[in-house]
C-alpha cells in the first residue's frame, strides 16, 4: 500500500519551516538524516523522498546534498504552481526539473502541481491539460494538488508577503471538487490522465470527507495518492484510531505518505514550522509510523494499545 515516504512538506518556504530558527536548514538536515536511518532499519525497500521543495530551488538542493542529506534518499520532490504563485510560467517545467536534476544524482518527483479556479474554471483545465504534457513521461511521480477546495471555515496561514506568493485566497480553490464535493470542469477531464496522473489530498485529524474522498478517487481512476501523517497529531486523544482508519480506508491506492509538523510542545518555539527540540523524536514518530502501516516483513506486533495494523509494502493491511 505505501510506496513511499515524504520527510516533512516544503522545507524551504518560510509557511513550513521556520527559517529564522533555522536559517541555515541545519536542523532540518539533521532531522532528515536521523529519520531517514530510523525508516530504513526498519523497511529498508520503502522508497524514502526529501520533502517537496517550493519554490524549486537548486541552491537550496545542493545546501542538502553537502550537508549529506540526499545521500539517505531514494528521490527528491518539487511543487510548482505557476498560474498561481510561482513567477514563472507553465512551459517552464521542463527547465525547472533539469534545474534539480542537475545538482542530483536521484530522480525528481513532482508531489504537487496544480491550479485554482479563483478567476474561472476554464483556467484549471487549460493548466490540467498542459501540466500533463509537460510532465508525464518526464518525471517518474506526478501529483495534482488537489481533489478537494480547502474549506473556507479552515486557516490557511502564510509568512509571505503579497509579492512572494501570499495570495492564498486562491488555495481556497485547488480542488477539482468544490467544497461541497460537487465536480468542476476539471474533474471531468482528470480521467483521461490516469493512472499516470496521481493526486495530492490532506486530510485533517478525523476528516469528514475521506470516505467520499475514497470514492471520487476510484471513480477518477487515480491509483497514486499523496496524503500526510501529522507528528503533532499524535498527541490527540485516539490519534492511533484516527490513522488506522484513514490508512484503512487507502488500502487501495499506492500511497506515498509525508511525515510533517512538529507538535507545539516539541518545538523549539510552539508552532508546528518549527524544528524539534529533539530530532531523535522526530524519527522515531517516522518509524512507529512505518511500523505500523509498512513493516519490512509481515508480522503481528502487540503494543501498548493493543495490535497495531501491518503489512507487506505493497500489500494489504491486516489485523
Amino acid at each position: 500500500m505505501i510506496e513511499a515516504v515524504k520527510f516533512w512538506n516544503e522545507p524551504n518556504n518560510k509557511s513550513h519551516w521556520d527559517l529564522q530558527l533555522d536559517p541555515e536548514w541545519t536542523a532540518y538536515a539533521a532531522m532528515v538524516k536521523l529519520a531517514a536511518d530510523a525508516v530504513r532499519a526498519e523497511n529498508p525497500a520503502l522508497t524514502q523522498v526529501l520533502g517537496g521543495i517550493s519554490p524549486i530551488d537548486a541552491g537550496f538542493m545542493t545546501r542538502l546534498r553537502e550537508q549529506g542529506v540526499l545521500d539517505r534518499l531514494d528521490a527528491v520532490a518539487v511543487h510548482g504552481f505557476p498560474l498561481d504563485w510561482n513567477n514563472w510560467m507553465i512551459d517552464e517545467w521542463p527547465s525547472r526539473i533539469a534545474e534539480i536534476e542537475a545538482v542530483t544524482h536521484l530522480p525528481v518527483w513532482v508531489t504537487e502541481v496544480g491550479v485554482s479556479t479563483f478567476g474561472a474554471e476554464e483556467v484549471q483545465v487549460f493548466g490540467l491539460e498542459r501540466t500533463a504534457k509537460l510532465l508525464i513521461g518526464r518525471v517518474p511521480r506526478v501529483f495534482w494538488y488537489s481533489l478537494y477546495d480547502l474549506p473556507k471555515a479552515w486557516p490557511a496561514t502564510t509568512r509571505h508577503r503579497e509579492a512572494e506568493g501570499s495570495s492564498y485566497y486562491r488555495h481556497f480553490h485547488m480542488g477539482l471538487l468544490r467544497e461541497d464535493g460537487s465536480p468542476k470542469l476539471a474533474c471531468e477531464l482528470f480521467p483521461r490522465y490516469t493512472p499516470d496522473l496521481g493526486i495530492c489530498q490532506w486530510f485533517h485529524f478525523e476528516d469528514h470527507r475521506l470516505d467520499d474522498a475514497v470514492s471520487w478517487l476510484k471513480r477518477l481512476g487515480v491509483r497514486r495518492l499523496r496524503t500526510g501523517l501529522s507528528w503533532a497529531d499524535s498527541f490527540r486523544p485516539n490519534c492511533d484510531a484516527w490513522f488506522d482508519r484513514q490508512m484503512r480506508a487507502l488500502e487501495d491506492f499506492d500511497v506515498t505518505v509525508t511525515f510533517c509538523f512538529t507538535p507545539e510542545h516539541r518545538g523549539i518555539e510552539p508552532h508546528h514550522t518549527s524544528p524539534p527540540q529533539q530530532a531523535e523524536e522526530f524519527a522515531e514518530f517516522c518509524a512507529r509510523m512505518v511500523r505500523r502501516y509498512a513493516p519490512g516483513v509481515a508480522s503481528k506486533r502487540h503494543g501498548p494499545s493493543g495490535p497495531a495494523l501491518h503489512a507487506q509494502s505493497g500489500g494489504a493491511l491486516t489485523l
